[in-house]
């Protein structure tokens, strides 16, 4: 009960909602690099998830990203790029956790793309190509508005995953929300590091329901009806590379 209230205090202290070290600071910095990293990974992996999807070739790009993604740890991935960045002379404070974060969004968008394309009744797309449709028409107007739902729900949980490990990235000197917990464990302050938990628990959650919102107001009835059981059964599947 003391630790709670301690915790309790550090929230109610108006220092910590003021200055560069202020939480909405903090939480702002964390926001606007875990959307970076979710833009350039859905920038990479959507197109080749939903080409692959349609042609039906180079699965083994989809399963070998997911599988890699699987094995390599985030914290690992930081660690290798910290050198990279300094050898290139780039800023090791953004440049590296900016990469692992990107590695670690490819793989469940990727996969729920390539899953969505693949799982849109096949009978939907030999009679659209029986009406004339070319492949882009195909893919753009029947394919993709059926696989939203799963496609979505690939972006929803790269967002969530990229929200609560971007802590890491003030292991290399970032910023974000991270900063509480990484200096409340070298300061031995206990309720700094437990608030910055909490703090990045409630934007995970957060995000997590604005991508559902997104979701439910972007897809049309039809498909969200029709996918839904589909993108819950991906979701699943989908690998979590491991932090």
């Amino acid at each position: 009960m003391a630790l709670i209230a301690q915790v309790v205090a550090w929230f109610a202290d108006p220092a910590h909602w003021s200055g560069a070290d202020g939480i909405p600071i903090r939480t702002v910095e964390h926001l606007e690099a875990s959307a970076l990293s979710v833009l350039v990974a859905a920038a990479i992996a959507l197109p080749v998830g939903l080409l692959v999807g349609h042609t039906g070739r180079g699965a083994f790009v989809v399963s070998s990203v997911a599988n890699l993604g699987r094995a390599l740890p985030s914290f690992a991935l930081l660690l290798m790029l910290i050198p990279i960045a300094v050898d290139l002379s780039l800023d090791f404070s953004t440049w590296p956790i900016l990469g692992a974060m990107v590695l670690l969004a490819i793989p469940p968008m990727i996969t729920n793309a390539h899953a969505g394309i693949r799982a849109v009744d096949r009978s939907l797309v030999e009679a659209a190509q029986g009406m004339g449709m070319s492949g882009p028409q195909v893919l753009l107007r029947v394919e993709l508005p059926l696989a939203l739902p799963v496609l979505l729900t690939g972006v929803r949980l790269a967002a969530v995953q990229v929200v609560a490990t971007y802590t890491l990235g003030a292991v290399a000197g970032g910023g974000g929300l991270g900063r509480y917990i990484y200096d409340g464990f070298a300061r031995q302050d206990t309720p700094r590091m437990i608030a910055g938990a909490v703090l990045v628990a409630l934007l995970a959650i957060l995000t997590d329901a604005t991508f559902g919102v997104v979701a439910r107001r972007t897809t049309p009835k039809d498909a969200r009806a029709g996918n839904r059981g589909q993108a819950k059964a991906v979701a699943g599947a989908v690998p979590e590379p491991g932090v």
